[in-house]
């Protein structure tokens, strides 16, 4: 299996992917684990991945176009996209056997108050792992990848 995670904090999954079964997995060839920082995909010379939202709402949601050039980087016909998130369907032992029939998962970390729309109609899914909110998707990508 080949697990991509796209996320503004690579360094995050540093320790995640060194230690315990994850990393006998990943020594052991049967877990292919990567990460991609979708800032580096950004045209803007900053590198700027949030933008306030169409309509004029408040907060600040993840731009669409790094996403998708991300996702353009690392998708092919076999993946399936997971976006992390706390409005998503409840993550359970049953979804997670589902999710490990896939060759290759690609988990989208968000932050702040979500992701641009049509960053959303790339997803395959939505899930997430309870009813509250965190900081941002990398923990749950972790629970979810820990669980399949």
């Amino acid at each position: 299996m080949r697990i991509t995670v796209i996320t503004i904090f690579p360094e995050f999954f540093d320790s995640f992917r060194t230690t315990s079964i994850i990393k006998r997995a990943i020594e052991g060839h049967r877990v292919d684990f990567e990460t991609v920082d979708f800032r580096s995909f950004n045209l803007d010379k900053h590198r700027h991945v949030d933008d306030t939202p169409y309509g004029g709402c408040q907060g600040m949601v993840l731009s669409c176009q790094p996403i998708i050039d991300a996702l353009r980087s690392v998708r092919d016909e076999r993946s399936h996209v997971v976006m992390m998130t706390p409005q998503g369907a409840t993550f359970s032992q049953k979804k997670a056997a589902r999710l490990a029939t896939y060759e290759h998962l690609i988990l989208l970390c968000g932050h702040y108050e979500g992701i641009d729309e049509r960053a959303m109609e790339q997803m395959d899914c939505e899930l997430s792992i309870g009813d509250y909110v965190l900081t941002g998707g990398e923990l749950p990508a972790m629970v979810l990848i820990d669980c399949v």
